[in-house]
């Protein structure tokens, strides 16, 4: 008799986004005069750059001439968007186009990611955490039994990310040695990025413990401080333990397009049974076999963000969202709620205020303001009395929704 895989039955509840949209949908068919102003999927606003959509135009009528038709593509990515990556993103990284894979998202890398490791590999995620990181890892079975009591799994390393920490946890906080780490800088859901001289703590305790650094940068393009590694492999030694992955969704617009890509540098080596195992190598094999690519045409668009005009569209987008994150959090101070991020990060992560429990903030903002955020402890236990708004809004709705809080 079949039977399904029972690690799937341990998730908690639905995705969080998903029941955000579900309560957010009943509330409108209820009220449907309602102006609802959405600060919580981190979903862009802004148009994709006219270079970009110019050059996919190109490329999708390169497909109705034979001469110049192509069918399926290389599964790692096409070398001329990979060589640009390489010269653009990494400069002086000493990273090569066969280390780089395109993917059709980040969110599809660092969930896919976790195949290549044994199932009793212990995993060490933040405290509040993006939900995939650990959604990812309830369903290859290493989370083991979920804690009512603590809103925790008992397999799971947490790094509580608190303000007592400064939303940064760091190795010497661990009690135990895991075998994954993820870490997000700038981080999803705080805000909060992590310097140079604590990324190297993490990279030095990975080296020592022969552990693997999952690193998401997709938000790296915010950065504005002095100190803050773009890219995990600024930090010396970096390639031996780290993956890094980067995403085109928040900077170019692609969240409708999906294009993305991890680099999986040759140095890292994976003891096996019976010999050091090339991870570049596994993750190769893994996509050749399970993945198509990434078509053609998107690739092309992608390209296009590493042209002068794209390069400038893409600063435009990002500063238009920081402008956005400022009103935000300026909004905020006026009115005496204490506030993170949104300086390095499209996010802002607030204390609720009067001790709210997350979604009984959440219920407040929409029924009373119209306004829809996401509740802290939606991820994780240690992000209750939390709350993030992201800066992906509309410029006017923006400012209209800090208004709103005022009254």
């Amino acid at each position: 008799m079949i039977r399904i895989n029972e690690n799937f039955l341990k998730l908690q509840d639905s995705y969080l986004f998903s029941t955000i949209n579900k309560k957010v949908s009943e509330y409108q068919e209820k009220n449907p005069k309602a102006d609802i102003i959405r600060l919580g999927i981190g979903d862009v606003t802004r148009p994709i750059p006219a270079v970009v959509i110019e050059a996919i135009e190109r490329a999708a009528d390169e497909m109705k001439d034979s001469a110049t038709f192509r069918g399926y593509g290389p599964e790692q990515g096409y070398d001329f968007l990979k060589e640009k990556i390489v010269q653009n993103d990494y400069k002086d990284l000493g990273i090569n186009t066969n280390e780089v894979f395109i993917s059709d998202g980040a969110k599809c890398d660092t969930g896919n990611i976790v195949e290549l490791f044994d199932t009793d590999a212990k995993v060490a995620i933040t405290d509040p955490v993006y939900p995939v990181y650990l959604d990812s890892n309830v369903m290859y079975g290493r989370a083991g039994k979920f804690n009512e009591d603590n809103g925790q799994y008992e397999k799971i390393i947490y790094m509580n990310a608190t303000e007592k920490n400064n939303f940064t946890p760091l190795p010497e906080e661990l009690e135990k040695v895991p075998d994954l780490i993820y870490i997000c800088s700038p981080n999803n859901p705080t805000g909060v990025a992590m310097n140079a001289e604590n990324l190297k703590k993490w990279v030095d305790f990975a080296k020592q413990h022969k552990s693997i650094i999952l690193f998401d940068a997709a938000y790296e393009a915010f950065i504005e401080e002095d100190g803050i590694p773009h890219s995990i492999y600024e930090i010396e030694g970096a390639k031996k333990v780290a993956i890094e992955f980067k995403s085109y969704s928040k900077t170019a617009g692609f969240t409708g397009l999906r294009c993305a890509y991890c680099v999986v540098p040759n140095e890292i080596e994976i003891e096996s049974s019976k010999w050091k195992v090339s991870l570049n190598k596994l993750w190769n094999r893994r996509q050749t076999t399970k993945f198509n690519g990434v078509s053609y045409i998107i690739q092309r668009g992608a390209e296009a963000t590493y042209t002068e005009e794209g390069k400038k569209a893409i600063r435009d987008n990002i500063f238009y969202y920081k402008e956005n994150a400022k009103i935000i959090k300026h909004g905020l101070e006026k009115i005496e709620i204490k506030a993170y991020g949104g300086i390095n990060s499209p996010y802002i992560w607030l204390k609720t205020p009067n001790n709210m429990k997350s979604w009984e903030y959440f219920d407040l903002l929409l029924e009373k303001y119209n306004i829809v955020g996401t509740p802290g402890v939606g991820f994780g236990p240690s992000g209750e009395g939390y709350f993030r708004l992201t800066a992906f809004g509309d410029r006017e709705k923006t400012f209209e929704a800090m208004e709103r809080l005022r009254l």
